[in-house]
């Protein structure tokens, strides 16, 4: 296959959130810490059909983000890292505005074709494409997902589902439904999952969750009653946990590690909800 190079080159620096499937390239510092390539051109030559997306700017400078054929290797300026690896060694910043690139990458690559007519997608505004048939418009699609903490006294509830990888216990978790409100998806998840219902539902927070395109949106909440019937079909095994013999838990990058944090350090609010 003969492969066409282009230079492309902006008339000011821009950071540079170049991906080869799930692994993002980055620029070694020191002491173990990366940053993303800034500069005015790619760090890697690109072919004509590797399409540059802009992402909106961060702290002042301008983004792009491009998914490439191959890895780079043999260059020790850089390393290629998953883009979940790469928040324990990037700054906040940069990390978020690479989930952002990730994203914007996977709803261009399945996007190609419009789901009416079956004609070719064409880049309308950053995010969005129009069709060149029809007109059908499409934006970056959202997958929400509530997941929940629950207290019973002195312990929370602590499952691993088969999803899971390694061996730490997380939270229950699950999409949300049509028709259905977020608290809604708390309620008929717990009972699904594990067989519990709670009350006092409160907002703990939201995540972007590019893996590859969710939104997790946090809630903590107080049982109220059932024994624990697990879904085998989702949940491997689970249990009430106290702070004293807490089993593996999920890592920093995660929303559920924020919501057992909080508890732990007794940030999460006493009261009524919903």
């Amino acid at each position: 296959m003969i492969r066409l190079m282009v230079q492309v080159v902006y008339d000011k620096p821009v950071y540079w959130f170049v991906f080869c499937k799930d692994e993002l390239l980055l620029q070694r510092e020191t002491e173990g810490r990366c940053t993303v390539p800034y500069g005015a051109e790619p760090p890697v030559k690109l072919a004509e059909w590797n399409t540059v997306h802009r992402l909106t700017p961060l702290e002042g400078r301008d983004c792009r983000t491009v998914s490439i054929d191959m890895p780079v290797v043999g260059d020790e300026r850089y390393v290629m890292t998953g883009l979940r690896a790469s928040y324990d060694i990037l700054p906040r910043g940069l990390y978020l505005k690479a989930g952002k690139g990730a994203e914007i990458l996977y709803w261009d690559k399945n996007t190609k074709f419009c789901g009416v007519c079956g004609a070719p997608m064409k880049l309308h505004t950053d995010i969005s494409k129009r069709c060149t048939n029809c007109g059908k418009e499409v934006w970056p699609q959202l997958a929400t997902a509530i997941i929940v903490l629950v207290r019973r006294g002195d312990s929370i509830l602590l499952v691993h589902a088969h999803n899971l990888r390694g061996k730490y216990y997380g939270l229950v978790a699950g999409f949300v439904e049509t028709g259905e409100t977020l608290e809604e998806c708390v309620r008929r998840e717990l009972m699904e999952e594990t067989g519990v219902t709670v009350k006092n539902i409160r907002y703990f927070g939201s995540q972007p969750w590019p893996y590859p395109c969710g939104l997790m949106i946090g809630f903590y909440a107080d049982y109220v009653e059932g024994d624990l019937h697990l879904q085998r079909s989702e949940i491997a095994y689970g249990g009430w946990f106290s702070r004293d013999k807490l089993p593996d838990i999920p890592g920093k990058v995660s929303m559920a590690r924020m919501l057992i944090d909080a508890w732990l350090e007794g940030r999460l609010a006493e009261g009524c909800g919903g």
